[in-house]
């Protein structure tokens, strides 16, 4: 990155720039602010699986396995910071978070500050979220085994970014597929089951009217090895089945979640997004150079700017809007830039009536 502050003069940003591509490096250009381009837009991807954690949505090993083999992250939240250690990992987020007086989207967790109170800095101290401790037993994350191979699946509108799972589907020996009606879900036997929109699975089966569960977004549904799910309150345990057994079907394992708002994935996407979506509406960096710095400098799967684009910003919009009902938290706050951009491309009328 390179950062020019208020009293830098053109040419030397241009002459460190030349510099770096002699070197043969991409460079990034950028404004002075706190956390520079990676470690303010990386911010949620720590944030939100310590959320989860405090939630007790999921065990580490379950958050990171989903992370990596759904969402295509390198390493998992967790794992990631052990490995940076989280004496680091938690002095970046408060020096950013103080940087920002407050902001609520870059507060500390509880759940990190009593790792590094306790000395379980990760790796180099043996413990964190892992014991790296010699003979100590290898993390296994969660997978459901028992699942209802279905005997039909009605795709019900369109999918949007889960897609694929139709193409999936037309090639599975002894499925009946039709598609009809709408709403964007599938049923699995006449059980209903959608793309995690920010809303829990109860919140979606009481406003539907039944019940309904919810999986997560993928980064690319085909290659994935591995899908997170959430029961409603309201499901069976036979329901509960005919959705395991959708993706198992399918040749993924599942991982059950407690019933939290966004899952894994869909969240800290969503919430990447937005936080590149930000530093753009703020004049940080452009577009392309905060996807370049997050790709190149932490090995990030696609740049959050094209990957909002790729899943469709309105429901990336639609996902932080509905975490923000789901906490009643300044956190979940759609950009300007973000909901500037989803509305103009929605018809004048719609947007007037």
């Amino acid at each position: 990155e390179v950062v020019a502050g208020h009293a830098t003069a053109p040419e030397v940003t241009r002459t460190i720039v030349a510099t770096a591509h002699a070197w043969g490096k991409v460079p990034v250009a950028c404004r002075s602010t706190p956390g520079f381009i990676v470690n303010r837009v990386a911010r949620p991807y720590y944030g939100e699986a310590l959320r989860l954690l405090q939630e007790q949505a999921a065990t580490p090993a379950t958050i990171d396995a989903v992370l990596r083999e759904s969402g295509g992250f390198k390493m998992g939240p967790c794992e990631l910071m052990d490995l940076i250690g989280h004496d680091v990992n938690f002095a970046v987020t408060r020096s950013v978070y103080d940087g920002f007086f407050d902001d609520p989207r870059y507060k500390p967790s509880l759940i990190q500050k009593d790792l590094v109170d306790a000395g379980w800095l990760g790796r180099k101290s043996g413990r964190g979220f892992y014991d790296y401790r010699e003979g100590a037993a290898a993390p296994i994350a969660d997978e459901e085994v028992e699942g209802t191979r279905p005997r039909s699946v009605r795709i019900e509108g369109d999918l949007g970014p889960a897609q694929a799972i139709a193409d999936l589907l037309a090639r599975q020996d002894g499925i009946a597929m039709e598609r009809a009606g709408a709403g964007g879900l599938l049923r699995v036997d006449g059980f209903a089951v959608a793309l995690s929109d920010g809303r829990t699975a109860t919140e979606r089966s009481f406003a539907l009217g039944e019940p309904v569960a919810v999986f997560d977004l993928a980064l690319d549904y085909t290659g994935c090895t591995r899908i997170a799910l959430a029961m409603p309150l309201q499901a069976s345990e036979s329901q509960r089945a005919q959705a395991v057994g959708l993706f198992t079907a399918l040749g993924k394992k599942v991982s059950m979640f407690a019933d939290v708002p966004g899952l894994a994935v869909t969240r800290t996407v969503a919430m990447l997004v937005n936080e590149a979506a930000d530093a753009v509406n703020q004049n940080i960096a452009s577009a392309e150079d905060v996807d370049a710095a997050m790709q190149r400098g932490v090995n990030y799967p696609v740049g959050p700017m094209a990957w909002g684009r790729r899943i469709g910003l309105a429901h990336v919009a639609a996902v932080l809007g509905h975490l923000g009902q789901a906490y009643g938290e300044d956190r979940y706050r759609v950009s300007p830039w973000l909901r500037r951009v989803v509305h103009s491309a929605r018809p004048l009328g719609g947007l007037l009536g």
